[in-house]
């Protein structure tokens, strides 16, 4: 039996798994992640979980959620994915990432279930042993509730065994499309794959062909579906690089509400937190005053993060057209009329062209970079640049990322705005060397 000895060992086989999810529709089934829990004890029916899918925001959502649960004095854990810099933070209870020696003690106590599981399914994926891995750790934590983020689509994502007391849909577009499907009327039935009966699908502004699939998947399976726009209400009040203010009104009435976080994508993201807090249930519904307090409180690394300024540095992971849209709307709205440098990787299975066509509507310079990831390829830089002159932009290809941004800064005068953005990893790896304090 393998034995996993410490958290660098624990790493190490995760990392050693990730090649078996390369053909995601082979992997892509409920039945060895249900096989996996069930060795382990079923952990994830121990506490009552709020489940969060969607294209874009969900990450984001998720956070609100749990914040606003902690301040309200719930034991609360949270998963998401993928992980900025740490594994770890993949299993967080009350906003603590799991300390590394623990990560790695959890792991080595699933491997008897792992080993079992193998035998008759295959190895679990690296994505599905760390979702157990939560579950396990939240069990042990004794949380009074789980925040859990669908990793891919969601109807036949590993989470959707989860029976959740409330779930949400944050958006819908075009990502992931090899396995997902190349219609946004696919798309949104696999999203909607997440709604089951008796449990209110709290469900964000999204295309009307997606809202009409959505909603007849709801009705068949029997879930009330809640949208955002008829039960919370947003209005800007104030925006600066400090945060943002707003008034929310739902029907426990209007309150003020002020949260650390930029980007006019985080106020869509915060009115569908509300919603699906507003309906969490009695035992878990924070008050008004633990929303305000928790969204006040609220840290989400690598989102519209605003890291120093003159010139002004921002890191935001944009890897899909969706999230490019969001970000390109945010620097319009709080840096109107100021240059913008971008700092770019994109992933090879990623729409790159599309993503580009939407970060040049600003007026802006790129220069393209790449990552050096485990398990992942990035597009070649000069591949990148290539695309940009086609669109009639032009960049520079710097294969290595901080010198990519030292040259970005280099061109940057003083009321221009540098951001590092496209995949998880530039931003990650580029926040980390540029902002350690942060991490």
């Amino acid at each position: 039996m393998i034995r996993i000895e410490n958290y660098a060992g624990a790493e190490r086989y995760l990392l050693g798994t990730i090649d078996e999810t390369v053909s995601r529709r082979t992997s892509y089934k409920l039945d060895r992640i249900r096989a996996l829990l069930h060795e382990l004890g079923d952990p994830h029916r121990r506490y009552p979980i709020i489940h969060v899918g969607g294209t874009s925001g969900k990450s984001s959502t998720s956070a609100m959620i749990a914040s606003a649960l902690q301040a309200a004095g719930h034991r609360t854990g949270l998963h998401t994915k993928p992980h900025l810099h740490a594994m770890t933070e993949r299993a967080r209870v009350d906003g603590r990432p799991v300390v590394a020696g623990r990560f790695a003690a959890l792991l080595d106590g699933m491997m008897p279930a792992i080993e079992r599981t193998t035998q008759r399914y295959g190895r679990p994926t690296y994505y599905e042993t760390l979702l157990a891995l939560a579950f396990v750790h939240f069990a042990h934590e004794r949380v009074a509730v789980a925040v859990i983020e669908v990793g891919l689509g969601g109807r036949l994502d590993g989470t959707n065994v989860i029976d959740p007391v409330v779930a949400a849909i944050t958006s819908v577009g075009f990502d992931h499309t090899d396995v997902l499907g190349s219609t946004i009327e696919e798309i949104a039935f696999e999203k909607a794959g997440i709604a089951k009966r008796g449990v209110p699908l709290v469900l964000a502004p999204v295309p009307e062909a997606a809202r009409t699939v959505i909603e007849r998947y709801a009705q068949e399976a029997g879930a009330p579906v809640v949208h955002v726009a008829d039960v919370v209400r947003l209005e800007l009040e104030s925006n600066d690089e400090r945060g943002q203010s707003v008034t929310v009104t739902t029907a426990r009435g209007a309150f003020a509400l002020t949260t650390p976080v930029l980007g006019a994508f985080q106020r869509s993201n915060a009115a569908t937190a509300i919603a699906v807090l507003e309906r969490a249930g009695e035992e878990l519904r924070p008050s008004v005053d633990a929303i305000v307090s928790g969204f006040a409180q609220l840290e989400i690394a690598g989102r519209m993060e605003l890291l120093s300024r003159n010139p002004a540095v921002i890191f935001d992971v944009a890897h899909n057209a969706e999230k490019a849209s969001s970000l390109v709307l945010s620097l319009r709205e709080r840096f109107t009329g100021r240059r913008i440098h971008y700092v770019v990787a994109i992933g090879e299975s990623k729409d790159a062209r599309r993503i580009l066509e939407i970060l040049g509507e600003l007026p802006s310079t790129f220069t393209f970079t790449s990552f050096a990831v485990h398990g992942r390829r990035a597009i070649l830089p000069a591949r990148l640049a290539a695309m940009a002159e086609s669109l009639g932009g032009w960049g520079r290809a710097i294969s290595d990322p901080t010198e990519a941004f030292s040259v970005a800064r280099r061109l940057a005068a003083i009321d221009d705005v540098i951001v590092v953005t496209g995949s998880t990893f530039v931003v990650a790896g580029l926040r980390e060397w540029y902002a350690p304090t942060a991490v």
